[in-house]
């Protein structure tokens, strides 16, 4: 154990992602251990998780039915291409995905990540209205402060400044809707905000700016996740399936995040009763162990393409990775663990206790607002003047310091933990988070 527990003698060559790479290197967080809800650090210290890792690890860690899946299909069968072959998991965890999914999305797409799930599907948007002889509509929509990864099409959905502003002109063809938040309306709400649904109808002055005939699909996460969770309004993502429906637009829901379980439904179009015409996946779908991401399409739009020759390929797309198998074993176990522990509505047992104390902080010095919904939180804090993001981060290296894991964005500090998460763990995340609050951060 002692040699684990000992950091890497140089850093320099792994330039990290979404990381002050300089300041970590001068004082690195490492984990060298995991189990449960907790991490445990190179020195030996217990870290509660807060977040699920990022997004990611709704069953807790190294979970056992998990490890032994991977352990077994490594030594039975490790790789099978994905073109023109297969092997039984891929299918069979297709099957026992759609189980779950809403009514009607009846057929699955693999990838190895959020990102790719979305260039999946904004493809598979613009190749469905080709197919069915629309070829003009090759508009996306997506929303601004809106995340949906960090390949070339999701940035250009996307809406956050700082993901696109060193990448030139991105794809071309793109609007954007505003974003929900109205902080002076709808500050402190627990759960959806009572204002804001109208913001919808923006989405009717684009379609009217460019013309129905030439957008082919909107994409939207659900609760807007990365970008310091803004929950949609009442009403709002039901008027946009609305009006999508009214002009042919396809509607797709980004849930790398919400998917399986965070808000207390398999899917947030479930838990909003919003049938969206694809969902994007990843990070819970294995638990965070190993990347895997699948994009979930009606029946509408797969039988689009089963036409002409039965030889031909119907839709030129995949990668080398689509199905792996050992991803697979990890996946179904996944699915396993979240049916034998009820973790898929486990949420929604516990979001009252959630929504209270995340909301008793209320109180704590600089704090602007507070959001939730399911097992999702947000405390918002007063940007230091001149200093944006600072007041966060400073949270956020308190937080490790005192055996916490919390995420920042700009100066919200963003919460998720693994869905098996207990009442005495909450106390003590809460607890925690209102002493470094406290402090005056």
């Amino acid at each position: 154990m002692s040699n684990r527990l000992n950091a890497p003698n140089d850093l320099r060559a792994f330039w990290m992602p979404f990381t002050a790479n300089r300041q970590f290197k001068k004082e690195p967080r490492l984990f060298v251990g995991a189990k449960d809800m907790y991490y445990t650090t190179h020195d030996g210290r217990q870290v509660l998780d807060g977040t699920a890792g990022l997004w990611c690890v709704n069953a807790g860690h190294c979970r056992p039915k998990i490890t032994e899946a991977i352990r077994e299909q490594a030594g039975e069968l490790d790789y099978a291409p994905a073109f023109q072959l297969g092997h039984p998991k891929a299918f069979e965890l297709a099957n026992r995905l759609v189980d779950i999914a809403p009514e009607g999305m009846n057929h699955v797409l693999y990838t190895n990540s959020g990102s790719e799930s979305v260039e999946t599907a904004l493809k598979v948007a613009l190749a469905y209205h080709r197919v069915r002889g629309n070829g003009s509509r090759f508009r996306l929509i997506g929303r601004e402060r809106g995340y949906h990864g960090v390949n070339f099409g999701g940035i250009s959905v996307g809406g956050i400044v700082a993901n696109r502003k060193m990448f030139g002109t991105l794809l071309t063809g793109v609007d954007h809707m505003p974003h929900t938040h109205q902080p002076g309306k709808n500050s402190f709400t627990r759960g959806e905000p009572e204002h804001g649904g109208d913001i919808a109808s923006e989405l009717e002055r684009i379609v009217t700016l460019h013309d129905a005939s030439t957008i082919a699909a909107v994409i939207v996460e659900p609760v807007a996740g990365s970008t310091g969770v803004l929950i949609p309004p009442k009403g709002y993502l039901q008027k946009l399936r609305e009006i999508c429906t009214k002009h042919g637009i396809l509607l797709i829901f980004d849930e790398v995040i919400t998917g399986f379980g965070r808000l207390g439904a398999p899917f947030a179009a479930q838990y909003y009763d919003v049938k969206p015409d694809m969902i994007t996946t990843a990070k819970g779908l294995t638990n965070g162990v190993i990347p895997m991401g699948a994009v979930f399409v009606t029946s509408e739009i797969h039988d689009a393409f089963m036409n002409g020759p039965e030889h031909m390929i119907e839709f030129f797309h995949g990668y080398t990775y689509s199905g792996n198998p050992i991803a697979s074993a990890a996946a179904l176990a996944t699915l396993d663990t979240y049916k034998e522990e009820g973790l898929l509505t486990r949420a929604a047992e516990l979001s009252d206790y959630w929504a209270d104390a995340l909301h008793s902080l209320k109180d704590c010095p600089n704090v602007i607002d507070i959001r939730n919904t399911g097992l999702i939180g947000a405390i918002e804090l007063d940007p230091i003047a001149g200093e944006p993001t600072k007041r966060a981060f400073t949270a956020f290296l308190k937080a490790y310091e005192s055996g916490l894991l919390i995420r920042t964005t700009g100066d919200i500090i963003a919460l998720s933990p693994p869905l098996i998460i207990e009442k005495h763990h909450i106390d003590e995340l809460f607890g925690k988070l209102r002493t470094i609050l406290q402090n005056n951060i």
